[in-house]
């Protein structure tokens, strides 16, 4: 998957491609190009970025985002001067479903808006091309936090960025199964649900990123394991795929609160909530005395101006659950030992793992907007660069 550093960039030549085409998009706009080498790294001196056009309101758009490839715009180095930055390649991207928070300019989120204007930025993979930091040194693969670019320079990367101490396993899979996705499955399910084995667990939107890996950690732990997803053949890869024991299309449900008794005669002990809604009203009914609910996030809600109302909380009190949010980056100082035990997993065939891979930065727009419809299959990942 990484290649040889030496090989021509086939992202250079279709860029080069794209400047003189006359039918390309009218939001890309293409100046003078060159090349430059650093090392045996081949860079374009251009860098494409995507920007936030305008803060959103309600549903998002590809056009609330604009790919712009500026000549000059890629650093060779990191500035002279500039103490403990590292210039990286970007290499992979991930879409995350948090990231529409950010596209809002409110306050309330536990991390900052896009700034209208400048690259979007989240989780990625890159490869580190120069660094004034002693942590990072040119070659390191690195991911975490960085610019939807080719290029970005990140000032503090002790903050900002992991070592990939696995980079004989897929690059991609640290966009998720072994990065942020991963560990807030892994933190979600061990840390806030404390399992114990043949406990009865649901997960919903169990075919996304952060859903399959929470049903496999609970089939690891011997327990039962319900999803819900939004088509056929996402409930066909729940159990076919993944191992799920059972499975259901919500969107074919006339009344989820009987599906859910359907599938669990006996209640739930723990439910992984990633859409909130109806689901988590249906759910509340269907808890078991002293169940779990690990809010990890609740999809269906954050392109509402007016979020739907909760109506079962009484059971929170007569049930006497626990329901608990998490942020996945209070939990990083225990990562490595994660990224340890999923790496063993991977390698010993008891994870298995699917991506929706989304070719070119110019298509990240559209990747991103697909989750909000559940258009993605799997981790949807976008490719800037192959290594």
């Amino acid at each position: 998957m990484r290649g040889n550093a030496t090989q021509p960039n086939p992202h250079i030549a279709e860029e080069s491609r794209r400047a003189k085409d006359p039918h390309r998009p009218q939001t890309e706009r293409v100046r003078e190009q060159k090349d430059l080498k650093f090392g045996d790294i081949k860079m374009a001196a251009t860098n494409k970025k995507i920007v936030l056009r305008n803060h959103v309101t309600g549903f998002p758009k590809e056009s609330d985002m604009e790919l712009v490839v500026a000549a000059g715009a890629a650093p060779s180095r990191v500035p002279e001067g500039t103490d403990g930055a590292v210039l990286v390649k970007n290499l992979y991207l991930s879409c995350d479903p948090y990231m529409r928070g950010r596209m809002s300019n409110h306050d309330g989120s536990y991390v900052d808006a896009f700034v209208v204007g400048e690259p979007i930025t989240g989780y990625g993979v890159g490869k580190v091309v120069d660094s004034s930091h002693p942590r990072f040194k040119a070659g390191d693969y690195v991911w975490g936090m960085t610019g939807w670019e080719e290029y970005s320079l990140i000032k503090d990367p002790s903050r900002a960025l992991f070592s990939i101490r696995h980079p004989d396993l897929p690059l991609s899979y640290y966009t998720g199964l072994l990065g942020m996705a991963g560990f807030t499955a892994y933190v979600g399910f061990h840390e806030i649900c404390a399992p114990k084995e043949g406990e009865r667990v649901f997960v919903s939107a169990a075919s996304g990123a952060v859903g399959q890996l929470v049903g496999q950690f609970a089939k690891l732990m011997g327990c039962y394991v319900v999803g819900s997803a939004g088509s056929d053949d996402k409930v066909r890869l729940l159990r076919e795929k993944f191992g799920f024991d059972d499975a259901f299309n919500y969107k074919k449900e006339k009344d989820l609160s009987v599906a859910l008794t359907r599938c669990f005669p006996e209640g739930i002990d723990i439910y992984f909530e990633n859409v909130g809604g109806a689901m988590l009203d249906a759910v509340l009914l269907n808890m078991r005395v002293r169940g779990r609910v690990a809010a990890c996030g609740m999809i269906s809600q954050y392109n509402l101006d007016r979020p739907d109302p909760v109506h079962n909380l009484t059971s929170v009190v007569t049930k006497r659950l626990r329901i608990e949010g998490f942020i996945v980056s209070d939990h990083y100082a225990k990562y490595r030992e994660y990224e340890e035990k999923a790496a063993r997993y991977v390698k010993e065939g008891k994870i298995t793992y699917v991506e929706d891979v989304a070719e070119g930065l110019e298509n990240a727009p559209a990747a991103l907007i697909g989750l909000f419809s559940g258009r993605n299959v799997g981790k949807q990942v976008v490719v800037v660069a192959r290594e």
